[in-house]
């Protein structure tokens, strides 16, 4: 009787570490913290610099061809953080999951940082 017990104690500590891995793993690939473009606005008067938007257009062109198939309509925002840098930001839908590509320029328009990110999911 000691014997089921003790492997009932085995049991339930192994099914509680696995709950733990799974459950700890689905929120490896949540919005990098802090945000990105946390206090950065959308430039909705101004529109992209010609370098950032031919540096854009090469950043897209070199997404794979499932990435550019899902682009959309319009899944391209711009902002800028009110001390001269601009950011892209690109959303894509694929197969559940909303991916965001953020590229930041510095102010000489010049790319400084790519981050791509799982931004969420959603039931297709």
């Amino acid at each position: 009787m000691k014997k089921m017990i003790k492997n009932f104690n085995y049991l339930g500590f192994i099914l509680a570490l696995c709950a733990t891995v799974i459950f700890s793993c689905r929120c490896s690939t949540s919005k990098p913290s802090p945000d990105p473009l946390a206090g950065w606005q959308k430039a909705y008067k101004e529109e992209p610099n010609e370098a950032i938007v031919k540096d854009c257009q090469d950043y897209i062109q070199k997404l794979s061809p499932e990435e550019r198939k899902y682009l959309g309509p319009s899944p391209i925002s711009y902002f800028e953080d009110g001390i001269g840098q601009h950011a892209i930001k690109i959303e894509i839908g694929i197969n559940g999951k909303e991916w965001e590509h953020i590229l930041i320029y510095d102010k000489d328009n010049k790319r400084i940082k790519t981050i791509k990110y799982l931004r969420g999911r959603y039931m297709s």
